[in-house]
Protein backbone atom coordinates (compact mmCIF):
# COMPACT_ATOMS: atom_id res chain seq x y z
CA UNK A 1 0.00 0.00 0.00
CA UNK A 2 1.17 3.75 -0.68
CA UNK A 3 1.43 5.88 2.64
CA UNK A 4 3.03 8.97 2.94
CA UNK A 5 6.40 9.59 5.07
CA UNK A 6 6.47 13.38 6.91
CA UNK A 7 9.96 13.84 7.52
CA UNK A 8 11.49 16.68 9.48
CA UNK A 9 14.85 18.34 7.49
CA UNK A 10 17.35 20.61 8.63
CA UNK A 11 20.60 20.93 7.66
CA UNK A 12 22.41 23.99 10.07
CA UNK A 13 24.37 26.65 8.43
CA UNK A 14 22.18 25.85 4.98
CA UNK A 15 18.60 25.93 5.97
CA UNK A 16 17.40 29.05 8.17
CA UNK A 17 15.06 26.88 10.02
CA UNK A 18 13.59 23.01 9.85
CA UNK A 19 10.74 22.11 7.15
CA UNK A 20 8.86 19.25 6.50
CA UNK A 21 8.81 17.17 3.01
CA UNK A 22 6.71 14.57 1.95
CA UNK A 23 7.55 11.22 0.44
CA UNK A 24 5.03 8.41 -1.23
CA UNK A 25 6.37 4.73 -0.96
CA UNK A 26 4.92 1.63 -0.88
CA UNK A 27 4.43 -0.52 2.18
CA UNK A 28 4.06 -3.65 3.62
CA UNK A 29 2.22 -3.70 6.80
CA UNK A 30 5.10 -6.07 8.08
CA UNK A 31 7.56 -3.77 6.72
CA UNK A 32 10.02 -2.07 8.72
CA UNK A 33 9.39 1.90 8.73
CA UNK A 34 13.41 1.74 8.46
CA UNK A 35 12.75 -0.41 5.45
CA UNK A 36 10.07 2.74 4.27
CA UNK A 37 12.94 5.49 4.77
CA UNK A 38 15.43 3.23 3.06
CA UNK A 39 13.36 3.43 -0.36
CA UNK A 40 13.25 7.38 0.05
CA UNK A 41 17.39 7.43 0.79
CA UNK A 42 17.91 5.48 -2.08
CA UNK A 43 15.27 5.90 -4.80
CA UNK A 44 14.36 9.22 -3.75
CA UNK A 45 16.48 11.46 -2.25
CA UNK A 46 19.86 10.63 -1.31
CA UNK A 47 20.61 13.55 0.89
CA UNK A 48 17.73 12.33 3.75
CA UNK A 49 20.35 12.24 6.98
CA UNK A 50 19.85 9.50 9.17
CA UNK A 51 21.60 7.10 11.37
CA UNK A 52 21.02 3.24 11.14
CA UNK A 53 23.73 -0.03 11.61
CA UNK A 54 22.39 -3.22 12.78
CA UNK A 55 18.77 -2.79 11.95
CA UNK A 56 17.77 -5.06 14.39
CA UNK A 57 17.46 -3.08 17.64
CA UNK A 58 20.51 -3.79 18.96
CA UNK A 59 22.73 -0.78 18.38
CA UNK A 60 20.15 1.82 18.85
CA UNK A 61 21.59 4.08 16.23
CA UNK A 62 17.79 4.53 14.43
CA UNK A 63 16.08 6.09 17.36
CA UNK A 64 13.55 8.97 16.26
CA UNK A 65 9.92 10.17 16.66
CA UNK A 66 7.60 8.01 14.66
CA UNK A 67 3.72 9.45 15.41
CA UNK A 68 4.95 11.43 17.98
CA UNK A 69 6.19 8.25 19.69
CA UNK A 70 10.15 7.55 20.41
CA UNK A 71 11.03 4.64 18.50
CA UNK A 72 13.76 2.38 16.85
CA UNK A 73 12.63 2.76 13.03
CA UNK A 74 14.10 -1.15 12.59
CA UNK A 75 11.32 -1.96 14.97
CA UNK A 76 8.54 -0.09 14.25
CA UNK A 77 6.45 -1.55 11.80
CA UNK A 78 4.59 -0.23 9.24
CA UNK A 79 1.06 -1.21 10.25
CA UNK A 80 2.08 0.10 13.99
CA UNK A 81 1.99 3.21 12.98
CA UNK A 82 -0.34 3.18 10.26
CA UNK A 83 -4.27 1.49 9.31
CA UNK A 84 -4.80 2.29 5.72
CA UNK A 85 -3.88 2.96 2.46
CA UNK A 86 -2.86 7.14 2.16
CA UNK A 87 -1.77 7.32 5.52
CA UNK A 88 0.73 9.25 6.83
CA UNK A 89 3.55 8.40 8.98
CA UNK A 90 5.44 12.04 10.88
CA UNK A 91 8.80 11.59 11.47
CA UNK A 92 11.05 13.91 13.64
CA UNK A 93 14.07 13.92 15.49
CA UNK A 94 14.86 13.02 18.75
CA UNK A 95 13.54 15.99 21.10
CA UNK A 96 16.20 17.58 23.86
CA UNK A 97 19.46 17.55 21.13
CA UNK A 98 21.01 19.78 18.63
CA UNK A 99 20.14 18.53 15.72
CA UNK A 100 23.44 17.56 13.28
CA UNK A 101 21.41 17.14 10.04
CA UNK A 102 17.58 16.05 9.15
CA UNK A 103 16.93 12.94 11.75
CA UNK A 104 20.86 13.09 13.35
CA UNK A 105 21.42 14.76 16.38
CA UNK A 106 24.32 15.62 18.42
CA UNK A 107 24.47 13.25 21.34
CA UNK A 108 27.55 15.01 22.92
CA UNK A 109 26.10 16.13 26.18
CA UNK A 110 24.16 12.30 26.44
CA UNK A 111 27.58 10.41 26.25
CA UNK A 112 29.23 12.91 28.90
CA UNK A 113 26.17 12.10 31.39
CA UNK A 114 26.83 8.39 30.58
CA UNK A 115 30.54 8.63 31.28
CA UNK A 116 29.83 10.93 34.52
CA UNK A 117 28.27 8.31 36.08
CA UNK A 118 31.53 5.85 36.24
CA UNK A 119 29.53 3.19 34.32
CA UNK A 120 31.84 0.20 34.89
CA UNK A 121 32.85 -2.01 38.03
CA UNK A 122 34.44 0.29 40.89
CA UNK A 123 36.59 -2.44 43.12
CA UNK A 124 39.33 -1.97 45.04
CA UNK A 125 39.29 -5.36 46.91
CA UNK A 126 42.06 -7.77 45.50
CA UNK A 127 39.53 -10.32 43.47
CA UNK A 128 39.98 -13.73 44.42
CA UNK A 129 42.33 -16.74 42.77
CA UNK A 130 39.34 -17.45 39.87
CA UNK A 131 36.13 -14.29 39.87
CA UNK A 132 33.45 -12.72 41.86
CA UNK A 133 30.63 -14.72 42.53
CA UNK A 134 27.51 -13.54 42.48
CA UNK A 135 24.04 -15.68 43.02
CA UNK A 136 21.10 -15.12 40.24
CA UNK A 137 19.48 -13.38 42.74
CA UNK A 138 22.03 -10.98 42.90
CA UNK A 139 22.44 -10.92 39.37
CA UNK A 140 18.76 -10.46 38.73
CA UNK A 141 18.39 -7.59 40.74
CA UNK A 142 19.92 -4.99 38.27
CA UNK A 143 19.19 -7.35 34.96
CA UNK A 144 17.00 -5.42 32.92
CA UNK A 145 19.57 -2.59 33.30
CA UNK A 146 22.26 -4.20 31.63
CA UNK A 147 19.68 -4.06 28.46
CA UNK A 148 20.62 -0.96 27.61
CA UNK A 149 21.94 0.37 23.69
CA UNK A 150 21.89 3.84 24.65
CA UNK A 151 19.55 4.86 22.19
CA UNK A 152 18.49 8.11 23.96
CA UNK A 153 14.69 7.31 23.29
CA UNK A 154 14.11 7.44 26.94
CA UNK A 155 16.01 11.44 27.52
CA UNK A 156 13.73 12.19 24.45
CA UNK A 157 10.15 11.36 25.65
CA UNK A 158 11.36 12.72 29.43
CA UNK A 159 9.59 16.31 29.61
CA UNK A 160 11.97 17.23 32.76
CA UNK A 161 14.90 18.77 30.14
CA UNK A 162 11.79 20.83 29.22
CA UNK A 163 12.68 22.73 32.16
CA UNK A 164 15.98 21.56 33.15
CA UNK A 165 18.58 21.02 30.46
CA UNK A 166 21.05 19.56 32.41
CA UNK A 167 19.30 16.72 33.77
CA UNK A 168 21.46 13.99 34.57
CA UNK A 169 18.88 11.89 32.01
CA UNK A 170 17.52 8.46 32.65
CA UNK A 171 19.85 6.67 30.54
CA UNK A 172 22.55 7.48 32.58
CA UNK A 173 20.75 7.34 36.08
CA UNK A 174 20.42 3.71 34.54
CA UNK A 175 24.04 2.76 33.95
CA UNK A 176 24.36 4.15 37.62
CA UNK A 177 22.05 1.82 38.77
CA UNK A 178 23.28 -1.27 36.93
CA UNK A 179 26.74 -0.84 38.99
CA UNK A 180 25.08 0.51 42.39
CA UNK A 181 22.76 -2.51 42.49
CA UNK A 182 25.80 -5.19 41.45
CA UNK A 183 26.88 -7.25 44.58
CA UNK A 184 30.47 -6.56 43.12
CA UNK A 185 30.63 -2.66 42.98
CA UNK A 186 32.09 -0.68 45.72
CA UNK A 187 31.47 2.33 43.75
CA UNK A 188 28.66 3.99 45.73
CA UNK A 189 30.55 6.94 46.90
CA UNK A 190 32.67 7.95 43.70
CA UNK A 191 28.81 8.13 42.22
CA UNK A 192 27.03 10.27 44.62
CA UNK A 193 28.46 13.64 43.84
CA UNK A 194 26.99 13.34 40.16
CA UNK A 195 23.47 11.68 41.43
CA UNK A 196 23.21 13.24 44.55
CA UNK A 197 22.62 16.71 43.10
CA UNK A 198 19.73 19.08 42.08
CA UNK A 199 20.38 17.68 38.28
CA UNK A 200 20.99 14.12 39.03
CA UNK A 201 18.23 11.83 40.55
CA UNK A 202 15.91 14.22 42.13
CA UNK A 203 15.24 16.12 39.45
CA UNK A 204 12.82 12.80 38.68
CA UNK A 205 8.98 13.54 38.93
CA UNK A 206 7.62 10.00 38.09
CA UNK A 207 6.36 10.58 34.54
CA UNK A 208 7.18 7.01 33.49
CA UNK A 209 7.60 8.24 29.53
CA UNK A 210 11.23 6.74 29.84
CA UNK A 211 9.60 3.51 30.70
CA UNK A 212 6.85 3.35 28.50
CA UNK A 213 9.35 4.34 24.98
CA UNK A 214 12.28 1.76 26.21
CA UNK A 215 12.66 -0.65 23.61
CA UNK A 216 14.51 -2.76 25.80
CA UNK A 217 11.81 -2.97 28.00
CA UNK A 218 13.58 -1.74 30.96
CA UNK A 219 12.09 -0.52 33.98
CA UNK A 220 13.87 2.83 34.12
CA UNK A 221 11.38 4.98 36.65
CA UNK A 222 11.67 1.77 38.79
CA UNK A 223 15.36 1.70 38.42
CA UNK A 224 15.42 5.77 38.78
CA UNK A 225 13.46 5.63 42.47
CA UNK A 226 15.56 2.35 43.43
CA UNK A 227 18.49 4.79 43.58
CA UNK A 228 16.75 7.41 45.06
CA UNK A 229 16.25 4.79 48.00
CA UNK A 230 20.12 3.96 47.66
CA UNK A 231 20.93 7.44 48.11
CA UNK A 232 18.98 7.80 51.14
CA UNK A 233 20.28 5.41 52.59
CA UNK A 234 23.94 5.74 51.90
CA UNK A 235 23.26 9.04 53.53
CA UNK A 236 22.00 7.65 56.17
CA UNK A 237 25.30 5.52 57.04
CA UNK A 238 24.04 2.21 56.13
CA UNK A 239 26.74 -0.51 55.57
CA UNK A 240 29.78 1.98 56.08
CA UNK A 241 28.42 4.08 53.14
CA UNK A 242 27.56 0.94 50.72
CA UNK A 243 23.54 0.63 49.88
CA UNK A 244 21.52 -2.46 49.98
CA UNK A 245 21.50 -4.47 46.81
CA UNK A 246 18.13 -5.90 45.38
CA UNK A 247 15.28 -5.73 43.29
Amino acid sequence: MKITLHIRRYQPGVDKEPYDRDYVVDAEPTERVLDAMMQVKRFQDGTLGFRKSCAHGVCGSDAMRINGKDRLACKTLIRDVVEKEGDIVTIEPLRHFPVKRDLIVDQTAFFEHYRAVSPFLINDVPPPSKERLQTQEERMAFDDATNCILCSACVSACPIPDDTPGFLGPAAIVQAFRFLADSRDKGVQVRLPVLDAPEGVWSCQNHFECTRCCPRSIKITKRINQTKDMIRRSRAGESSGDVEKGD
